[in-house]
């Protein structure tokens, strides 16, 4: 008999939900145990967060270094604008929309502060360097393993990729609702959570519009060039889009998304180099939706959201995400480096956004493999000329 396994996203909302409920009837010294837990495992996460940038980074770049050429620097500089414009517009639609929506209250390190619950006892795990430490290491061990022709190292740096994979994989992701359970459990006993669980609706609703305007705006902009209908070509690439929604990784949609973008009339070398490519590096979807996320968690916080700031944060997040592996939620956690140290977010703050980000998780990766398809068109119809 098929041993019934259930997602990512239903073990999340079952455990928001037994924790809402759990939190109105269980008494202090209960809810105290899994305050302790959180305790323990956001100290874990602050500790391995560097590592998972370091980890995949490294790799990520070592690998698009190995590539050379044109057509490398055509794919990359589009996929990055992409993720770019998607992040930028995510921004300016929620500092429009979010004020309107979300009346700011106390921060929530405030309000675990104010309460009188502490966990049993704390351990302290220190991580091994700074969040941006890990990152300029990462690029530095990554460019300088693209020119190297010795593989001893390029060895190492892929097994700890795997290591960190498998922690990420095997370890957090199915710790997670088990940690979010404890976070809305504690909001209750606290009397925050559903004003919180009010906002988590509004956020998805408005990411779920910006996502479809990027997809359209992609396809407009191909359809432009190739001097095709973009709604045709976006309905060809429905298929790769569904695939995304079910599997929640751009890896596994590879070979739908390469089938599809074939058929829109791309080229198949250029479609072979630019949608593996595109898998790894091209995270539009995923980046308007953590942006969103974050700044709706911070106007809700009435923390400060000025452009300066998110315009850096931004930037430095369609770098660090191009190492999310191709596992369900890897995007959110390469970015929670990004969100600790340039927005400033404590593990309360982090662990909404991991649920947030894990709620629209699969259709972030649908827009990020659509997009793909676009991007393809682009590189195919601007290199046609060099390659004849």
């Amino acid at each position: 008999m098929k041993k019934l396994r259930i997602g990512l996203l239903a073990r999340i909302i079952i455990a928001i939900i037994i924790g809402v409920l759990l939190g109105q009837v269980l008494p202090a010294p209960f809810v105290r145990v899994f305050i302790t837990f959180n305790s323990l495992f956001s100290e874990f996460l602050n500790f391995v967060i560097p590592l998972i940038i370091l980890g995949l980074v490294t790799v990520a770049i070592a690998n698009i270094g190995n590539k050379a050429g044109k057509l490398l620097l055509i794919t990359v500089a589009i996929a990055y604008g992409s993720t770019l414009f998607a992040g930028f517009l995510s921004y300016f639609t929620g500092a429009s929309l979010f004020p309107l929506m979300i009346e700011p209250g106390t921060s929530l390190e405030e309000i675990a502060g104010s309460d009188s619950l502490l966990p049993y006892f704390t351990v302290s795990i220190p991580p091994l360097m700074g969040v941006m430490t890990s990152l300029v290491l990462a690029f530095m061990l990554g460019l300088g393993l693209a020119h190297l022709n010795g593989q001893t190292l390029k060895k190492a740096a892929q097994d700890f990729q795997e290591i960190i994979v498998k922690v990420i994989e095997k370890v957090i992701i199915p710790v997670l609702p088990l940690y979010i359970f404890g976070i809305f459990l504690n909001m209750t006993y606290s009397g925050q959570a559903f004003s919180i669980l009010l906002v988590f609706i509004q956020i998805i609703g408005v990411i779920f519009g910006i996502h479809l305007f990027v997809l359209i705006l992609q396809y407009s902009i191909a359809g432009l060039l190739v001097k095709q209908n973009p709604f045709k070509l976006l309905a060809r690439m429905l298929p790769a889009y569904f695939t995304a929604l079910g599997t929640q990784s751009s890896a596994a949609t590879i070979p739908v998304t390469l089938a599809q973008t074939v058929k829109n009339g791309v080229s198949p070398q250029i479609a072979g180099f630019v949608v593996p490519l595109c898998a790894t590096i091209h995270l539009s979807g995923s980046t308007l939706k953590i942006v969103a996320c974050a700044l709706a968690l911070m106007i809700m916080q009435g923390m400060p959201y000025d452009f300066p700031l998110f315009a850096g944060f931004i930037c430095l997040l369609g770098i660090a995400m191009v190492a999310a592996p191709g596992v369900p939620g890897g995007a959110i956690m390469a970015s929670l480096g990004v969100l600790q140290s340039v927005l400033g977010f404590g593990e309360d703050t982090q662990a909404l956004m991991i649920a947030l980000y894990i709620a629209m998780d699969s259709f972030g990766t649908a827009c990020n493999v659509t997009g793909d398809g676009a991007i393809a068109l682009a590189v195919d119809q601007l290199t046609k000329h060099s390659r004849k």
